[in-house]
């Protein structure tokens, strides 16, 4: 009894072998057959024509109603990075100074406090 549930088990093997290499054999011809479709090709052509069309319908619409497009905004947002970049150094240097100018000054304020004549009392 084992023997032939083992022989069953093998012959149901070797028909799923059987089938999977069937399987990958027509959709390798199918796939090669839809490479060298003319008619796939201009299929593909014309949708990537179609999609180019589009594409540029959309920007001249956009540009007709004063709208910015993708890339435009993503440009401003690169500038509006940039400028906030440059203003924190601009802030950072103003800070510096502000702490130089009030050092100078407390540096100074004896100096000055010394050479002020004191006032006569009469």
């Amino acid at each position: 009894m084992c023997w032939l549930s083992c022989l069953s088990m093998t012959e149901e093997f070797d028909d799923q072998e059987s089938l999977r290499a069937r399987s990958e054999q027509v959709i390798g011809e199918v796939a090669q057959a839809l490479l060298d479709s003319q008619m796939l090709e201009n299929a593909l052509a014309a949708a990537f024509g179609a999609r180019e069309k589009a594409a540029e319908a959309q920007q001249a619409a956009m540009a007709a109603l004063n709208l910015p497009s993708a890339g435009d905004v993503e440009r401003l947002e690169r500038r509006l990075r940039s400028f906030s970049q440059r203003l924190e150094e601009v802030e950072d240097q103003l800070d510096r100074l502000t702490r130089e100018v009030g050092q100078v000054r407390r540096d100074l304020k004896p100096a000055a406090d010394q050479e002020k004549p004191e006032k006569a009392e009469v």
